[in-house]
């Protein structure tokens, strides 16, 4: 491990000052950046301690919707009223995150920015791997894949990204709140990460030196819920994930917005489906039809092909939990 400097920030203000040197890396509930580094994923020159830092950490009702600090633990979230009664599908994939012990340090800002789980990027001994050493190419593409994409993958990188909790934030159209000296953002959660397309090395669109200082809930969405499957239920990234918000009038369906999790570089929504499910009754018959139209771009590998059947009927799933819920 590369000898690296520790400084704890006493303020926001101080975070942001701090982040702007080269090679600083945020810590916050430190389960993923402390991995990073003993593996020689990342090598940070500082290491800037955010634990300390006041007024980041609350979860409140906003103007439309809850706002949750970047520093809320992951439990504190799960179990917090607001989103447990208003926002099921997080509370839930919060829940089925990890273990107790990781969700009472992990943090809402830190879960998103968590890396792939590709074997071969975190390979102690150098594979090719694009997201290490970029230009190097892509060993998972003829090698073991069997966990990987099924959709928006390229040659270059056919990794998932393995969180639960940003599949429930896309699903509900969740916005990233950040903080930078030279301006903050607002980034909807659907595109905070990266697709190969896009750059096979990122993870996210996130800046040097910029901060993720809340995530911003829209309207509740009580009818809404979380799949996922895994091989063991005690602890294990997802297989494959679903996550589902309805709004249901008089017993059918007025809106749908469903996302997959562990199919892609990012949470995958069925923009295709949610369209044709509108108007129709969660149990209907032509509610596989419609999931099963979105399913047209699903691209497997030679090892995925089982992931597309698992998916579809993970996402049919879904949309009944939510509908009982």
């Amino acid at each position: 491990m590369r000898d690296f400097s520790y400084v704890r920030a006493g303020s926001r203000a101080e975070a942001l000052d701090l982040g702007q040197a080269d090679d600083a890396a945020f810590l916050a509930g430190g389960t993923e950046l402390i991995n990073w580094m003993r593996i020689g994923i990342n090598a940070p020159a500082r290491v800037i301690d955010l634990s300390r830092v006041e007024g980041l950490d609350a979860v409140e009702e906003i103007e439309g919707g809850v706002r949750i600090g970047a520093l809320a633990r992951l439990n504190d979230v799960a179990q917090n009223p607001l989103v447990a009664e208003g926002y099921p599908v997080l509370s839930q994939a919060i829940l089925r995150a990890a273990s107790a012990q990781i969700r009472n340090l992990a943090t809402i800002g830190g879960n998103p920015v968590q890396r792939v789980r590709c074997p071969y990027f975190r390979a102690n001994e150098g594979a090719p791997c694009n997201k290490r050493e970029p230009g190097s190419g892509c060993a998972a593409l003829n090698g073991i894949h069997d966990r990987h994409a099924i959709f928006g993958w390229t040659e270059d990188c056919v990794a998932v990204h393995p969180a639960d909790p940003p599949v429930a934030l896309a699903a509900l159209d969740a916005v990233i709140v950040t903080d930078h000296p030279d301006g903050g953002r607002r980034i909807p959660v659907r595109e905070f990460h990266v697709l190969p397309s896009q750059n096979p090395a990122w993870h996210d669109v996130l800046r040097a030196g910029e901060l993720i200082v809340g995530i911003e809930l829209p309207a509740p969405a009580p009818q809404s819920a979380y799949l996922k499957i895994r091989e063991r239920e005690s602890y294990e990234y997802a297989t494959v994930s679903a996550a589902a918000a309805l709004e249901i009038e008089g017993g059918v369906i007025r809106r749908a917005r469903v996302a997959l999790g562990s199919v892609a570089m990012r949470p995958w929504r069925l923009a295709a489906a949610e369209e044709r499910l509108a108007g129709l009754a969660p149990d209907a018959p032509e509610v596989a039809e419609a999931i099963g139209a979105a399913f047209a771009e699903a691209r497997p590998l030679a090892g995925t092909e089982w992931k597309v059947r698992l998916a579809r009927n993970a996402a049919r799933r879904v949309i009944e939990l939510a509908a009982e819920a």
